[in-house]
């Protein structure tokens, strides 16, 4: 077949099928980038698998001088073939194992695990070889089948590293102090102040700064060094932050300074009283980022649909479901008003739902309306 080289790139990483090239690099290329997201998104793997594996079939059809019905499905394609006596048992439960595991990716909300995406994997590798082997002319070795390779666990970034080996570099200073009176109350000294980083800890929540406020303290992990403070995540001190961010004084916590006491004097109109209310408030933003934090690793490679600390797994079937008023009722404007800037469908709403209270009207109500329909969608 033609090939489109001047479209079609792939970059100088290995992949196991590059034995496809000769047949089609869409193919190849299809099948490398599945490779790819076994473990970075199981999901993506298996709902994307189903697209391979039907061009696969396309071809066989082909070659079968078949004819090829308009919006034939996978499973009619694999029912045609295996009612004509041309897919063996192992090639159409192979089939099927691909088709099925493809369409609860696509629907279901279920972490799916990496075990999973293996074996659908390793029945590509099934289905492959056989159309390698029984429909090409071309002289091609198939190589016997191999796992994919893991990537790298996550590792520290170097900042977050030189920190961790700092306080632990402080701490075996002091024990190595004589135990004399005087050395032993510099050991203790020097502890008090330097938090001992556990060997356990995730990368990222190193504490890379303390923010004070009267007496209390906001310990800020490292994965939020630079983490942008949008104001609507601040219900109370949403306006606050707009007028701090004005002033380049509170656009991402990097700007804050170590203690808020006083830094309604930035801006205008506003005392105190502000100061405490969004200490508090970021208090919530950093437990609320540790969940979704952790929601995140837990579920790689997993789309989501955030609202303070609660999320919705966006599956393919919720992507394509309609935002009008037949589907989510009692917020007319909102749904109105996200038509207007051309979101018509689930999959088009930003990943933080809380933006879309600054529509006029809708405010953090509706938001919570639209979100409680979608989880029960």
């Amino acid at each position: 077949m033609h090939q489109r080289k001047d479209q079609l790139d792939m970059n100088s990483t290995q992949y196991f099928y590059r034995f496809l090239e000769p047949i089609s690099k869409e193919l190849a290329f299809l099948a490398g980038e599945l490779e790819h997201t076994i473990f970075s998104s199981p999901r993506t793997m298996l709902t994307h698998s189903r697209v391979l594996v039907e061009n696969i079939l396309q071809h066989v059809m082909l070659v079968e001088k078949m004819k090829e019905e308009p919006r034939i499905t996978l499973k009619e394609r694999l029912t045609i073939l295996d009612n004509e006596g041309i897919l063996t048992p192992e090639i159409r439960d192979a089939l099927h194992l691909v088709r099925q595991l493809g369409n609860q990716a696509s629907h279901d909300k279920r972490m799916f695990r990496f075990s999973e995406a293996l074996l659908s994997w390793e029945a590509i590798y099934t289905i492959v070889r056989w159309f390698v082997e029984v429909y090409t002319s071309l002289s091609i070795d198939v190589p016997e089948y191999q796992d994919p390779t893991p990537p790298l666990e996550d590792r520290y970034d170097i900042t977050e590293l030189e920190l961790r080996l700092k306080s632990l570099e402080t701490l075996l200073v002091a024990s190595m102090q004589k135990k004399d009176t005087q050395g032993h109350k510099a050991k203790e000294e020097v502890a008090a102040t330097t938090s001992l980083p556990t060997q356990m800890e995730v990368p990222g929540y190193t504490t890379i700064r303390t923010i004070h406020y009267k007496g209390d303290t906001l310990e800020v992990p490292y994965f939020l060094r630079d983490a942008f403070l949008l104001p609507q995540r601040f219900e109370k001190s949403e306006t606050f932050l707009i007028r701090l961010g004005a002033e380049q004084q509170a656009r991402i916590i990097s700007e804050l300074p170590s203690n808020l006491e006083d830094l309604h004097k930035h801006v205008k109109r506003f005392n105190e009283n502000n100061d405490k209310q969004f200490f508090s408030e970021l208090r919530i933003f950093i437990e609320e980022e540790k969940i979704r934090r952790k929601v995140t690793l837990d579920r790689p490679g997993e789309l989501f649909l955030f609202y303070k600390a609660d999320y919705i797994i966006l599956t393919d079937a919720l992507k394509d479901i309609p935002l009008n008023k037949e589907k989510f009722t009692g917020i007319p404007s909102l749904i109105n008003q996200l038509n207007e800037d051309g979101i018509y469908k689930v999959g088009q709403l930003p990943k933080e739902l809380v933006i879309l209270g600054k529509y006029k009207n809708v405010g953090v109500v509706n938001v919570g309306r639209l979100f409680e329909q979608l989880k029960a969608k």
